[in-house]
């Protein structure tokens, strides 16, 4: 199967690209994990119950950006490599995809390190509220961290599809979509093809 964008040998209709290798489901799909790792460090991680003795108020609920501060940036440093992947060149695509893969890596370990540790991970937390560090609590570990394992997975397979699929996505050089003119056709346009080309002043119709 040839690239998007390419005909077929012998035949006059353009190639169209598998489900899983057209841009926009690609981009989407990397935003949408990268956004789904976020929303969890929003939520609470950890449900502490303190040492009486300790504070009036017994019940700290610690949020997945304290438990796991690298989590957050992380998220935010995949959702901006997929929304870049869709205007990138090939090599370009290849280093955002090895940065998407780093981040998802990163994700991954820290969430583990607090699933594992989930006492340690509180203790922060823990100080800042009651002045005193190392004290006896119970924790409880809420479903998020290990949401945010599976996310993070998930856009680890985004990150090894990504280059895969960029070998069907149409070249955004002047050189190649004048090439592509005098072939007689562009290959099939999606959403977001349609949006670049009205961004450039181009009809995509």
């Amino acid at each position: 199967m040839n690239p998007a964008g390419t005909r077929d040998a012998g035949t006059e209709r353009p190639v169209k690209p598998p489900f899983w290798a057209r841009k926009a489901n690609v981009v989407l799909a990397t935003a949408v994990f990268a956004l789904a790792v976020f929303g969890t460090t929003t939520q609470s991680w950890i449900d502490v119950r303190l040492d009486p003795a300790a504070a009036a108020n017994a019940d700290l609920h610690v949020q997945g950006s304290k438990a796991a501060t690298a989590v957050t940036a992380l998220a935010l440093v995949a959702l901006a490599g997929g929304l870049a992947a869709s205007i990138a060149g090939r090599i370009s695509r290849w280093i955002i995809a090895a940065l998407i893969l780093l981040a998802s890596a990163g994700i991954i370990v820290a969430a583990a390190t607090v699933l594992a540790d989930p006492l340690g991970a509180a203790q922060g937390t823990i100080a800042a509220s009651t002045g005193i560090s190392g004290g006896n609590a119970a924790v409880t570990v809420t479903p998020f961290p290990v949401l945010a394992v599976v996310a993070g997975a998930l856009l680890a397979l985004c990150a090894l599809v990504l280059p895969a699929a960029g070998r069907y996505w149409k070249s955004r050089t002047k050189y190649d979509r004048g090439r592509q003119a005098a072939r007689g056709g562009n290959g099939p346009v999606d959403e977001i093809d349609s949006w670049d080309s009205l961004s450039r002043g181009e009809d995509p119709t």
